[in-house]
């Protein structure tokens, strides 16, 4: 038995809302840690996926409205309190777990805005799924970097790495493979617009 339309949209409501508590984690924790590092160019780049981040937050915030849903307040504190944690804790546990870290968890971004989109074109709100691909790639531009740094760190021969991604066309591309035969030409055609 394959799911309902309602259930697809109930499924996107529910992650929508776990991204837009985990995003505002994301933006004090990159605060906090774009403040603990010395390097002038690695601050500025933390600051601008620090804003990019609040980007998504806003996005999913108006997804959340237009689907009549908005977030948990539970989650909303929590998300609070542990992004303001990991940003104070970047200040004393030095270098390499901050950029680890931020790494693994923006592997879990990628497929989480992923999953969204697919359940945004199985409940047929095809609309949302431009912007929710737009959201994974940016993510996955910052699982790049952070893996980048992590991997060039000492450490990073006594610690894995998380599995890398695939390529960054690869998001849109099982998308559309993925899409039912009749509406395979307009997975392809979704327009990648978040403003």
């Amino acid at each position: 038995m394959s799911p309902t339309s309602g259930t697809h949209r109930e499924q996107l409501v529910k992650l929508l809302r776990l991204a837009f508590s985990g995003e505002l984690a994301a933006g004090f924790a990159y605060r906090g840690h774009a403040a603990s590092v010395a390097d002038p160019y690695e601050r500025r780049r933390i600051r601008t996926i620090e804003d990019e981040e609040w980007h998504h937050r806003r996005l999913v915030g108006e997804m959340l409205a237009s689907l009549g849903s908005r977030p948990s307040r539970w989650r909303e504190l929590r998300s609070w309190l542990i992004g303001r944690t990991l940003g104070l804790a970047c200040h004393v546990c030095g270098w390499f777990a901050p950029m680890y870290g931020a790494g693994r968890l923006e592997r879990g971004n990628i497929r989480e805005y992923e999953a969204a989109a697919r359940l945004a074109r199985d409940a047929r709100l095809a609309e949302l799924s431009g912007c929710l691909l737009d959201m994974a790639e940016v993510e996955w531009e910052h699982e790049q970097y952070f893996r980048a740094k992590a991997a060039k760190h000492p450490w990073a021969r006594l610690v894995r790495l998380w599995p890398a991604p695939g390529p960054k066309e690869s998001i849109r591309e099982s998308f559309a493979r993925e899409a039912l035969p009749a509406s395979r030409g307009d997975a392809l055609a979704v327009a990648a617009e978040c403003s």
